[in-house]
């Protein structure tokens, strides 16, 4: 089935401004609450905010197999569980509804009263219902950097790194959408100089410039998926900011990994963009270092020019670029990455969520994290206002953005902000 809402050509009869992240070839999918306290899963074309709910219920999907209800949730997860047949179905009526010449719609104003909202009529909700999260380690720039700081910098990657995609297990309870303000994390550290540990605010709170991808259910227990089916399997991508504490993270990441310096707090951009969007997008993944094992090894273009920006801006100050990278840095793709985590027989259901881990460039500018940026504090970043920041100070806000651009054609994720906020103090009784 051809992707006709791609059409570089289309025009819509919605306002959409220059250079937006979400024209018609867009069509992401997200939840959000409406004027009226309704939850509803909607897209988004230029800054009008679309009901598909309410579209839903005014007939505008006959024909395509969907049940009464599925946009009425309030999560993606059934949707994304119908699959990439309907995921295409639906996104290509959409683009047909609100193309420039259909007049069905756009000259029914008593149902684009329902249809359409503005940006400052609705609230972004968290658009899936995350079952489980595993964040990889697959940007090689970045563990290079990070083995030199820390290990030995002529063996900066650990012996396994170039056989294959490393990632952990996190914590999908504390994943939250754009715009929710998190808190200082505490735990254990131990200073270079010291003999045991002390317990209090974690002093190296930073910032991880990551996407991660949408499953929808892909697998049984014990069934792998092959690498060459996985992309049937990604429904869409968001920004992830995966937040770090850099100081509890080295205290205790010997011998199980990441802990509690990780799972306090991850980041993401509300609004899904399907694999489908970002088709024109393809490009060549980073060439393998090593013979990969046949489960890995894959054919064509399986990485997508993804342009990644990551600002910082102080309370009551400008926004600060503190870094350009781009996705397809990454050595091990989304395809490599599912088709490793399912080897085994490890189960994947719609809604999982698969951080890419740090992405990171090869020069300074392109690094995705404070740790690199500012290596370990020795090269603190100067702001607009004088300050200066060796990592993420209280009151900070870290925007992330994304975007992919050809000439005149772009599509966009939007942004996934937030604000970090002083140790969380309980109310006194």
């Amino acid at each position: 089935m051809s992707i006709t809402a791609n059409d570089p050509n289309r025009k819509t009869w919605l306002e959409v401004p220059a250079n937006s992240d979400f024209p018609i070839q867009n069509i992401p999918f997200g939840v959000f609450l409406t004027r009226d306290d309704v939850i509803t899963i909607g897209t988004r074309i230029g800054d009008t905010a679309i009901d598909l709910g309410a579209l839903h219920q005014l007939g505008y999907f006959e024909g395509i197999p969907l049940t009464d209800d599925i946009f009425l949730q309030d999560t993606l997860n059934d949707f994304i569980s119908d699959g990439k047949k309907t995921w295409r179905l639906v996104r290509n009526r959409i683009a047909d509804i609100f193309d420039a010449n259909n007049a069905s719609l756009r000259d029914n104003e008593e149902h684009r009263k329902v249809v359409l909202f503005t940006l400052d009529e609705i609230e972004m909700q968290m658009p899936v219902q995350v079952g489980d999260y595993t964040d990889f380690y697959s940007s090689k720039e970045h563990a290079t950097n990070v083995g030199t700081m820390f290990r030995d910098p002529d063996n900066a990657l650990l012996p396994n790194w170039l056989h294959i995609p490393v990632g952990y297990h996190g914590r999908s309870s504390s994943i939250i959408p754009s715009g929710i303000p998190i808190h200082r994390p505490q735990g254990q550290t131990k200073a270079k100089d010291a003999t045991e540990p002390t317990f209090g605010p974690s002093q190296r709170v930073d910032f991880e410039l990551e996407m991660a991808f949408i499953t929808t259910d892909a697998n049984h227990l014990g069934e792998p998926i092959p690498i060459e089916e996985a992309e049937d399997y990604i429904f869409g991508l968001v920004l992830f900011n995966d937040w770090s504490a850099r100081d509890i993270q080295t205290w205790e990441y010997v011998p199980l990994g990441p802990f509690l310096a990780k799972n306090f707090a991850s980041s993401i951009s509300p609004w899904i963009v399907t694999l489908d969007a970002l088709e024109p997008f393809r490009t060549e993944s980073p060439k393998p270092e090593k013979k990969l094992l046949p489960y890995l090894q894959y054919e064509g273009k399986k990485s997508f020019d993804i342009n990644l920006e990551v600002f910082l801006k102080p309370e009551n100050g400008e926004e600060n670029k503190l870094a350009h990278s781009n996705f397809k840095y990454m050595y091990w793709n989304m395809s490599q990455q599912l088709a490793h985590h399912t080897v085994n027989g490890c189960p994947v259901i719609s809604g999982d969520m698969m951080g890419s881990g740090t992405i990171s460039g090869p020069t300074p500018d392109s690094y995705g994290s404070m740790l690199e940026l500012a290596w370990k504090g020795e090269k603190p970043i100067k702001l607009k206002d004088g300050s200066e920041r060796k990592f993420i100070e209280d009151n900070d806000t870290v925007i992330m953005r994304g975007y992919c651009e050809k000439g005149d054609y772009r599509i966009g994720f939007g942004e996934v902000s937030t604000k970090l906020l002083p140790v969380f103090e309980p109310k006194k009784k």
